[in-house]
């Protein structure tokens, strides 16, 4: 069934007239036109994201010992960058770490690390030489900025009922 206007205003439906009724869900004429008036205002463009909102990439750090380079300079304050899935992946084709799944740990390191005093490079080979207790912080650390920014939980005491913070950090780094 096709509709199509008159000329009189009134609606054709396939060849006969129909009478215009104020029920009908098809308008015979077109609507009335509001009469001008102020314009709403454009909604404004979205904003830039403020600065405290942005993701945080890179987090300092300081060791609890140092790394002692060759000529006995001790180094403590790094950064640490968030991982990437790459920087994840390609230490497991490293044939050290094959060899070694241990060695998982100071490759990845070496490649998240993005300064550590005021040596030229980071790499795996100064991870590789730095104290356990300086490798065990960095371990933990890795986890604490790559799940969320900490893996701290709240808790409430069961007899005080006062809240505090438990560290839930566990798994090896650089496994799931």
């Amino acid at each position: 069934m096709r509709r199509t206007a008159g000329r009189s205003g009134a609606m054709t439906v396939t060849g006969q007239e129909a009478a215009p009724s104020a029920t009908s869900p098809f308008p015979t004429t077109a609507a009335p036109v509001a009469a001008p008036g102020p314009t709403p205002a454009p909604a404004p463009a979205p904003a830039v994201a403020p600065v405290a909102q942005r993701l945080r990439t890179e987090f300092p750090f300081e060791l609890p010992r140092g790394y002692v380079d060759e000529a006995g300079n001790v180094h403590r304050e790094g950064v640490m960058r968030l991982a990437t899935a790459r920087d994840e992946l390609i230490p497991l084709r490293d044939v050290r770490v094959q060899e070694n799944p241990a060695y998982l740990s100071v490759v990845l390191l070496g490649r998240v690390i993005t300064r550590l005093g005021n040596l030229p490079m980071v790499h795996d080979g100064i991870v590789e030489n730095m104290f356990a207790s300086d490798l065990a912080f960095l371990q933990d650390f890795y986890r604490q900025v790559n799940a969320e920014g900490h893996t701290r939980a709240a808790v409430e005491c069961p007899h005080c009922s006062e809240p505090f913070e438990v560290e839930l950090g566990g798994s090896r780094l650089g496994e799931s």
